[in-house]
């Protein structure tokens, strides 16, 4: 497998593991509190811009074994940073477009179990934050994500047949947002965000980085899935 390919199957909760264990050491009393927020929008920047660069590996990748695509997608409909979830089902159909040119019957709904995602993304975010200095910075938003609210409601995985599922859309733009904001950094000089309509909105408890990171590390589980089956075709092909 080339570097591309290692990246690409390189799950993103190394990150987290890796902010997580550096950050031990600074103990969890309340005078670590004012780091907090240096962390977490690190991790969370850096988790995002992973996963954009991910996008745009796929992409590539697509691209060196089908030079229709390559045409296609760098000439015709070029993709822009792929940070939006429009662009990351963009990339999402493009692979499963891929994979059906070998395998005319692939069904992602089938050959991925969906719920097992949100189980092993559940598992693999809750054992990594509980305990953590990061999970008591923000016990509250912690809870109510262990808890099963936020976006990981088995409700929104029941009704939605789509595996990167478009009940999802919503919470990602609250994610995007807050990304735009950190990395043109208006958080520093923008003192009225959040504004007193988000305060109020139904969907403000999922402002929050441990929703953020769940949800990034589920888009990753998904796009990771998909890619070894896309890697399954070309040796069966």
């Amino acid at each position: 497998m080339g570097k591309h390919t290692d990246f690409i199957l390189s799950p993103i909760t190394e990150i987290l593991q890796d902010v997580i264990s550096s950050s031990r050491g600074v103990g969890i009393g309340i005078e670590t509190y004012p780091l907090s927020g240096y962390i977490m929008q690190s991790a969370f920047l850096k988790m995002t811009g992973a996963q954009e660069q991910k996008m745009k590996c796929i992409c590539w990748e697509l691209a060196t074994n089908d030079y229709q695509y390559r045409y296609d997608r760098y000439t015709l409909t070029r993709l822009g940073e792929c940070s939006d979830y429009r662009e990351k089902k963009i990339v999402y159909s493009d692979l499963i477009n891929a994979i059906r040119k070998y395998k005319t019957d692939f069904n992602p709904e089938i050959a991925l179990n969906k719920r097992d995602i949100r189980r092993e993304t559940f598992s693999a975010v809750r054992d990594l934050l509980i305990n953590s200095n990061v999970s008591t910075w923000a016990e509250n938003y912690f809870s109510n994500f262990v808890s099963g609210g936020a976006f990981f409601a088995k409700e929104d995985f029941a009704t939605e047949k789509e595996l990167l599922l478009n009940v999802l859309q919503n919470k990602y733009k609250l994610l995007h947002n807050h990304r735009n904001r950190c990395a043109h950094n208006t958080l520093s000089y923008q003192e009225n965000l959040p504004t007193l309509n988000a305060l109020f909105s139904m969907n403000y408890k999922d402002d929050n980085y441990f929703v953020r990171f769940g949800l990034l590390i589920l888009i990753d589980n998904i796009f990771i899935e998909l890619y070894k089956k896309y890697l399954d075709v070309l040796r069966e092909y």
